[in-house]
């Protein structure tokens, strides 16, 4: 049994996110944690909502609420979609969490005490009136490239341009709108990254199974320019785990935080210690999945994550691993995607364009948005959402083949058989060329699935589904049992045990799906087929089954019609309880 880590990046605090999100991450990390947890392996897939930052305190003052408050409601928030999205989170974990502060603290110690942290004489502005120094975001001003007024300190939304907070003009803090700014010294943290360079270009170079999207983004952050540089860890923020050198404290950094970047990437490993106390194990038991030297040597790391992530998972976070020369683990896999966008243009938070995930629900359950967007993930380009596509691959693969072949073969043994599987007859050459077939198609999903080639499973999962599709229609039972009723039994009795194999396999793209399919067939236990011969008579004769439900209703033209109108922008996109306009 195979042990597996999995991570997907974890999701900022301030608001609800898109489908782009989701299919960024989390959810391609649930597909593999759900096909590893079938093929019988040990598991543990973390996740975590992010919640230190400029970001979470700007979107709690807007909300009215203490930004310690608006996290944990949020991350209730975050918590209760991810579940109804099936995301099968061993624990989904706070950034905030005291686990997260020791850690965090700990790991600043080690890189202090191996001389890779440096202190830096900075000039930032402060604001008079609110008595404190403003991190870029907390500054607005005009773009001096575009003219564009609500430029923010680190970038412009309007052209993107990258900014710095001194080269906006008249600026002005986006906490109180006061413009009485001025530009002060202040000290902060540096982590040494140059110092590092050889040593990650060197692990890098050594992930030959990395996807190119992966290994391209790292060089480049590695070579590019003048290479990898040092980066700031420390910020002049009220919300944050505070500076230590482990347990002690930091001389000159009272009242700062570690920036948000530092802290969040080691939220993955403190997931496990929530993890682990909220079951009631051990330290010796998280541990084990993340200290080589506490038994994690035989564990497979796999991380998920959009290409905007890749930088600080490829360079700045193992960085701060390698330069604590502790036995942590590093990844051994990282899956990155690139982004989707929302019919001809891009998800906006501000304007409410495209689909966020509390507004997905509402339409539609869960797996029909899974297998829209693992069928079309963004692999080795953007991929892009619009209805028309999105109503296609619903009504053809999920209804019409994996929804019309469950619905047919049941409805049908009921009508001539009964509610239990029919007895009678042997299967013969065109079972045996269906089995041979599955056969093949199975070993390449599996490989796609191990490999997770996304598409390419879905893909082939979907071609499993056709071929019980077109065995039924070829063989035509409902024809055959006027002539020879034992070869329509034996016929049927072979489909509902491919009805059971679709249920099985296809669980970890449409879960709710195929537990109704198990349900339905009785099945209480479902074991991945490790002989397909074998397993396509699992449900012998007199077993009992029920219809299910309709697994897939249709999308019809009004209802693309009144989505599109209702997704296409124009109305801000305000938080769960409307209280905020979560920020993109």
């Amino acid at each position: 049994m195979a042990r597996h880590l999995i991570t997907s990046a974890i999701p900022y605090i301030n608001g609800i996110k898109h489908l782009g999100n989701l299919i960024g991450s989390q959810l391609p990390a649930d597909l593999f944690a759900r096909y590893q947890r079938a093929r019988g392996n040990d598991v543990l897939f973390l996740c975590a909502t992010d919640e230190h930052g400029t970001p979470a305190e700007l979107a709690a003052a807007k909300a009215g609420k203490p930004v310690a408050d608006y996290c944990a409601e949020m991350h209730k928030v975050q918590a209760d979609i991810a579940r109804r999205f099936r995301l099968s989170f061993d624990h989904f974990g706070r950034s905030s969490s005291p686990q997260n502060h020791a850690l965090t603290q700990h790991f600043a110690g080690r890189l202090a005490e191996n001389d890779l942290i440096s202190e830096v004489s900075e000039r930032q502005v402060y604001s008079i009136a609110d008595g404190r120094f403003l991190p870029d975001r907390y500054i607005e001003g005009t773009c001096p490239n575009c003219g564009y007024d609500k430029a923010r300190g680190d970038q412009c939304e309007n052209c993107t341009k990258q900014l710095e907070p001194t080269d906006l003009i008249d600026p002005r803090s986006a906490v109180s709108g006061a413009t009485d700014l001025e530009v002060r010294e202040t000290r902060h943290l540096y982590l040494r990254q140059s110092a590092l360079k050889d040593a990650l270009n060197d692990w890098i170079d050594s992930k030959t199974d990395w996807p190119v999207l992966t290994t391209s983004i790292a060089k480049k952050w590695l070579h590019d320019g003048d290479g990898l540089r040092d980066r700031g860890i420390t910020r002049d923020l009220d919300w944050g785990i505070p500076v230590r050198k482990g347990t002690e404290d930091w001389p000159g950094m009272e009242g700062k935080v570690f920036y948000v970047w530092f802290d969040a990437p080691i939220e993955y490993i403190a997931c496990a210690a929530e993890w682990a106390e909220a079951n009631g194990l051990t330290e010796a038991d998280w541990q084990s999945w993340w200290r080589t030297d506490k038994g994690a040597e035989d564990v497979r790391y796999t991380q998920f994550m959009g290409k905007d992530n890749v930088p600080f998972h490829t360079l700045s976070f193992p960085a701060t691993i390698i330069g604590s020369g502790e036995p942590w683990k590093l990844v051994d896999h990282l899956k990155s995607f690139n982004y989707l966008t929302y019919d001809g243009g891009q998800f906006s938070t501000s304007q409410g364009r495209g689909i966020f995930m509390d507004q997905a629900l509402e339409l539609l359950p869960a797996d029909y948005w899974r297998w829209w967007l693992l069928s079309h993930a963004p692999e080795n380009s953007d991929a892009e959402f619009t209805w028309d596509n999105f109503q296609a691959s619903v009504n053809k693969d999920l209804a019409d083949v994996l929804g019309n072949f469950v619905s047919r073969i049941t409805k049908f043994c009921r009508s001539k058989f009964g509610e239990a599987v029919p007895s009678g007859g042997q299967t013969g050459a065109e079972e045996a060329a269906v089995v041979a077939d599955l056969s093949e198609r199975l070993d390449r999903y599996a490989r796609f699935m191990e490999a997770m080639e996304v598409r390419k499973a879905a893909q082939e999962l979907r071609a499993i589904w056709v071929t019980g599709n077109e065995y039924l229609q070829s063989v035509a039972p409902w024809t055959g049992i006027k002539s020879d009723p034992d070869q329509a039994a034996m016929q049927t009795r072979f489909a509902l045990n491919l009805a059971h194999l679709f249920a099985v396999i296809s669980a970890p793209f449409v879960p709710d799906a195929s537990a109704k399919i198990l349900t339905s067939l009785n099945v209480l236990e479902p074991i991945w087929p490790a002989d397909l011969q074998e397993f396509l008579y699992t449900l012998g004769p007199d077993h009992p089954f029920t219809v299910p439900d309709v697994l897939f209703a249709k999308i019809t033209d009004t209802q693309v019609e009144e989505w599109q109108a209702r997704f296409s922008g124009g109305q801000s996109r305000k938080g769960a309880e409307g209280e905020a306009e979560a920020l993109s």
